[in-house]
């Protein structure tokens, strides 16, 4: 177990507790601990999380009801939210009430909006049991859902009241997920930590890693350190938006492709080496900047190329609703060199284009 970090900001402050030992046990003395006892506890997880861990009321929870809402990207709907709703209110959950969110980033995302909507907020906690919720979408106070237009373009900001995020819950995933959330620590690597980005180039991370509980903590630090300096987002460069390193690219090809066809970090794999060949672009940095990136984003089983072509227009509609826009330009996240990244607003339509072309785009 290592020392708990803690997440400051200016009206809100939270721990996020890392934890070694088994994942069912570690939860039961998360949902003991004096801070929840004596308030109403509801539960909100999903059908992977609940047959894998056997989830069931009297297991962990005590009387706390248990929401399973169906796996998968498809689930941040409106619908579902009204579903998580429907189930909060049916059980009388009041205003001292906490929704515990268990499952990764879709659960979390999901059951934060509602936490955040429900009687106009209510306390909830984070326990991310995949690698990417666990060092990203956990952390932060973004929740949200998709619509048909693009991802999450519905959400709100609300921060847990903690996270609990215990590594034995990543033995629970498929290799495809596990790989999916090692996009999310190269992304930390680019972006703020070119000492990290090294030991991933040297060893790429495995359930095996010796330092894999480490590195999620490294993750989460750099995140917090991020939030804290620009908690809503708001600074006019650079700021809390560097955090999407990847993702205006990513989230145009989710939305494209369809939301399933591709993992959110098999979509952010592909925009990290699109981000990198963009930066290339712009004279930011040179083609071995990118071999290096493409090799690192490679060696932990991610893609660096569309698997089909995907048209063009389709995917520039998509960045058009991206939401680090600002008056209606594209802004994009970029590498100023490996281990620092900065935001454009001023990169012009041609070389995003030619980037576009060499990940597998058509048009």
């Amino acid at each position: 177990m290592l020392a708990p970090l803690e997440v400051q900001l200016p009206d809100h402050r939270y721990p996020i507790h890392l934890r070694t030992g088994a994942a069912l046990e570690a939860l039961k003395a998360a949902f003991a601990e004096p801070t929840w006892t004596g308030r109403a506890a509801a539960v909100v997880t999903d059908a992977s999380v609940a047959k894998v861990l056997g989830l069931a009321p009297g297991d962990v929870f005590a009387d706390a009801p248990v929401l399973v809402l169906p796996a998968g990207e498809g689930t941040k709907t409106v619908a579902q939210l009204a579903e998580v709703w429907e189930f909060l209110a049916r059980h009388r959950l009041d205003r001292r009430g906490v929704l515990w969110a268990i499952g990764g980033g879709v659960v979390g995302d999901l059951a934060g909006f509602a936490a955040a909507s429900y009687l106009r907020g209510i306390d909830y906690v984070q326990v991310p049991t995949t690698l990417l919720a666990m060092v990203d979408s956990s952390v932060g106070g973004k929740t949200g859902l998709n619509l048909k237009a693009g991802k999450n373009l519905a959400g709100a900001f609300h921060h847990p009241r903690a996270v609990y995020a215990c590594a034995d819950f990543l033995r629970t995933l498929p290799p495809r997920e596990f790989a999916a959330g090692a996009a999310e620590v190269v992304k930390y690597g680019l972006l703020a930590d070119a000492a990290l980005f090294d030991r991933l180039e040297a060893r790429p991370l495995t359930l095996a890693h010796p330092d894999l509980l480490a590195t999620v903590r490294r993750c989460c630090e750099i995140k917090a350190q991020v939030v804290q300096a620009d908690p809503r987002e708001t600074a006019p460069e650079g700021g809390r938006a560097l955090l999407n390193l990847g993702h205006t690219f990513g989230h145009a090809i989710e939305n494209v492709a369809g939301y399933g066809s591709y993992l959110h970090g098999e979509a952010v794999a592909i925009g990290l080496a699109a981000a990198a060949r963009l930066s290339r672009e712009l004279g930011l940095v040179d083609e071995a900047a990118v071999v290096r990136v493409e090799r690192v984003v490679a060696a932990h089983g991610l893609p660096v190329r569309l698997r089909e072509p995907l048209p063009m227009a389709a995917l520039f509609d998509a960045m058009a609703r991206d939401k680090k826009n600002r008056d209606g330009r594209l802004r994009f996240v970029v590498l100023a060199a490996l281990g620092r990244a900065a935001t454009r607003g001023d990169v012009p339509v041609a070389p995003v284009e030619q980037v576009w072309r060499e990940v597998g785009a058509a048009g």
